[in-house]
């Protein structure tokens, strides 16, 4: 996360429009990607907002994320050009996660959903730190005709995840039949919403993209029906603690300019087979020679939990480093991503050790996911 030095840079950070919603709930707060953001919630803290979303209902605002709408005869087909899935493998209202390269090196960029809504309108869901990035080289790339628009602030995004939050949203008369990464718009009390079959936990879920001034009466409108629910309030430490038990990656740690999507065990968001892409010539070179060093998952065989950037050991030689670690409340054990060097000695049960703080702690390397979902 970002740290914020003075009360002059707090003034800068962005906030989303239920920021009063959070604090009533006595959100403790921390600057993420530009905005200030709940980090978790008074009487509940990580634990049990991660708990809720594995085996109930959680709501996050994740409003931080960035909106871009790229508009226009042929806007499908300039997005294809330029990002590295392949939008042809999916029709209008279908989502996709795609990654934006670096054309020179194909390190990544961000990672994105992009919502098709027709050939000639897309909409993106960008991170919030690389949004002003995406959008300007999106619009250095644009050709005549072809409008990139960003959106950044003038949309909510409600992540509502977890084995019960179909029958939420039900609850609302909002659709929840339409099949994973897909998206339907609806309406409730009168705001025009996106109701998309997407989320960063495992679990069931949705991610409601809601107009900015009437996402307060979305939250309230959640709330009132969750009570039923025993819906809880999640902030961005839950966050981090599900996905990282997934396996999923965060850009800025698991994913970034540094790291290639081939590094980054994300080479299934790259269409190969296209003519053309940001960074392809870079990536098939890295392909055809294979990756130095790919991301894996390790856990921990003894009390130890990794943070970011710990040294990871082979013996005495260092073999790789930490780029996500937490605690996993689930499994009750220190978990983590770490890039790691391309060496066949190095299979899935190899034990290492972790440089933390100076002591070394063994962990068991593996493949996430850590944790299976309970609901699919």
């Amino acid at each position: 996360m970002t740290e914020v030095t003075s009360d002059a840079a707090a003034t800068r950070l962005r906030r989303s429009p239920l920021h009063e919603r959070h604090t009533a709930l006595g959100a403790k707060f921390a600057p993420f990607g530009g905005w200030e953001m709940p980090l978790e919630y008074a009487g509940g803290g990580v634990l049990k907002e991660h708990t809720a979303v594995r085996t109930g209902v959680g709501v996050f605002d994740v409003s931080h994320l960035g909106k871009a709408r790229i508009s226009g005869p042929g806007a499908a087909d300039f997005v294809n050009a330029c990002l590295s899935n392949d939008l042809r493998r999916i029709g209008p209202g279908q989502a996709q996660y795609t990654l934006c390269c670096d054309q020179a090196t194909g390190g990544v960029v961000d990672d994105i959903i992009a919502y098709l809504h027709a050939d000639d309108h897309v909409f993106l869901v960008p991170n919030a730190a690389n949004t002003a990035e995406v959008v300007r080289r999106l619009r250095a790339a644009a050709p005549a005709g072809v409008l990139v628009t960003d959106e950044h602030e003038a949309y909510a995004v409600l992540a509502v995840q977890g084995p019960r939050s179909a029958e939420l949203l039900g609850a609302l008369g909002l659709p929840t039949g339409h099949d994973y990464m897909s998206f339907s718009t609806a309406s409730l009390d009168g705001a025009e919403l996106t109701v998309c079959r997407t989320g960063y936990t495992g679990e069931l879920g949705y991610e409601l993209v809601v107009p900015a001034e009437h996402a307060p009466a979305v939250w309230d409108a959640l709330f009132a029906a969750g009570a039923g629910y025993e819906l809880r309030a999640c902030g961005l430490a839950a966050r981090d603690t599900l996905r990282t038990e997934m396996g999923y990656p965060l850009h800025g740690q698991d994913l970034s300019l540094e790291i290639t999507p081939l590094q980054g065990r994300s080479s299934w968001a790259v269409g190969w087979d296209k003519p053309a892409f940001w960074g392809r010539d870079a990536l098939l070179a890295e392909k055809a020679a294979g990756p130095a060093r790919t991301l894996r998952g390790l856990v921990a065989v003894d009390r130890a939990i990794p943070r970011p950037g710990m040294a990871v050991y082979a013996g005495d030689r260092q073999a790789g480093t930490i780029t996500s670690g937490t605690f996993s409340p689930t499994l009750k054990q220190g978990i983590a991503l770490a890039l790691i060097d391309t060496d066949p000695k190095l299979a899935d049960g190899e034990t290492l050790e972790v440089d933390i703080r100076g002591r070394r702690a063994q962990m068991r390397l593996t493949r996430p996911p850590f944790v299976e979902p309970s609901v699919r």
